[in-house]
This record gives C-alpha cells, sequence and structure tokens, in this order.
C-alpha cells in the first residue's frame, strides 16, 4: 500500500515570533524533488532557513534531508522522521524559517520543524493507491436487475454497460475483494453469468488518519 499527500499544500505557523512555512509537494522523482526546492528557495530567498526532506518510492527508498544552515540534525532529520512514521512517499516538504529574533535551541527546534510538517499533514490528509481489477459480466436481461443490485450492494461503481443480445456489464473492484465478491455472484447466479476479467488499475483512495 502506498500512502501520499491528497494534493500539493502550504501552511503556516508562528512558534515564538519566527514564521514556519511548510510547503509539501506531490513528486515522483528527485528531480521533480530537486526542482521543488529551488523553486521554494528562490520563492522565499530572503529567509533564514529552506529545510527539507522527501521519500520517494513505494518502501520510501529513497530518502534525503538538508538543514540548510539551521544545527546538523534539529530540521531536515526531524521533518523525514515524520514523513517515515506516517509511512508517506513520493513527497518533498520544504519548511522556510523567518527567525523571529528568539532562539527556539536544539530541542525546540525539532520540535518545531517535526510539528509543522505534521501539522501540514493533518490539514491536507492522506491518499492510498489500491490496484483494482476490472470485471466483466456478461448475462441474460431477466438477470440484469439483480446483479446490478448486487453491484451496488458492494459498493462498486459500473463502468460500462452494453445492451446486446446479451447485457454485458463491467467494474473495477479492489483486488483484496474480488474472491469474496466472486463467491457471492456464484451463490446467487449459479454459473449463469459469464464471468471474464480486464485491466488492473491503481485507484486513489482517501486515508483515514
Amino acid at each position: 500500500m502506498t500512502i501520499t499527500i491528497k494534493n500539493n499544500f502550504v501552511s503556516e505557523e508562528e512558534i515564538k515570533k519566527s514564521r514556519f512555512i511548510c510547503s509539501l509537494k506531490r513528486v515522483e522523482t528527485e528531480e521533480e524533488a530537486r526542482d521543488f526546492i529551488a523553486q521554494i528557495k528562490k520563492e522565499h530567498h530572503q529567509a533564514n532557513h529552506n529545510c527539507m526532506a522527501y521519500t520517494i518510492g513505494d518502501h520510501q527508498e529513497i530518502q534525503r534531508t538538508s538543514d540548510d544552515g539551521e544545527p546538523s540534525g534539529t530540521a531536515g532529520i526531524p521533518m523525514l522522521e515524520i514523513l517515515k512514521k506516517r509511512e508517506i512517499t513520493n513527497v518533498c516538504a520544504v519548511v522556510t524559517r523567518y527567525f523571529g529574533g528568539i532562539k527556539l535551541g536544539a530541542g525546540g527546534l525539532i520540535r518545531a520543524y517535526g510539528g509543522v510538517v505534521n501539522h501540514a499533514i493533518d490539514e491536507v490528509g492522506c491518499v492510498q493507491f489500491v490496484e483494482q481489477e476490472e470485471i466483466c459480466l456478461t448475462l441474460d436481461y431477466n438477470l440484469f436487475d439483480s446483479c446490478q443490485r448486487l453491484i451496488f450492494a458492494n459498493d462498486l461503481s459500473i463502468e460500462k454497460t452494453n445492451f446486446k443480445e446479451n447485457v454485458e456489464v463491467s467494474f473495477f473492484i479492489d483486488l483484496d475483494a474480488k474472491q469474496e465478491f466472486l463467491l457471492k455472484l456464484t451463490d446467487q447466479f449459479h454459473g449463469k453469468i459469464k464471468i471474464d476479467f480486464g485491466d488492473k488499475q491503481m485507484k486513489e483512495v482517501a486515508l483515514k488518519l
């Protein structure tokens, strides 16, 4: 299961008079992440720091951080730890800090940088990618209404319906729900419906945190 943020997002917090601006972006490659970091640095070129962390890959195989002038280990790593703890990947986080005159100390910086990333993720929300397979059914007209009710009762949406010599119905179903649904189909219609399988796709589904 791959988890990422719902969409690109920017949030801002004030901590002891310092402005912390968290910019989150969905990325697929390190090049995209580096371009985003460069964009934020250009946009906030007068800021004291533009710290970053990103994870890329289905299992967070690529991980990078930068403290951008903050004491070593007080910015990029706490940001990365939030992404790792929440199992979020293909995301680049840049936290811009405009210093407000009050030093936070190492512990305060760690809490601030990790906290603003965590809060931004809470605000924007996350999605997971679920693999689905297309199910194609061919059935007699007299079975169509009851078949349609079974499909809807399992929270599935019909993609296509063709009315020819027989009725052809197609829909996508999560791979982990496929076998259970096919058993219901067989139990209810006793083999009177022809079942074929089509393409596979990845569907984006809101993740409840």
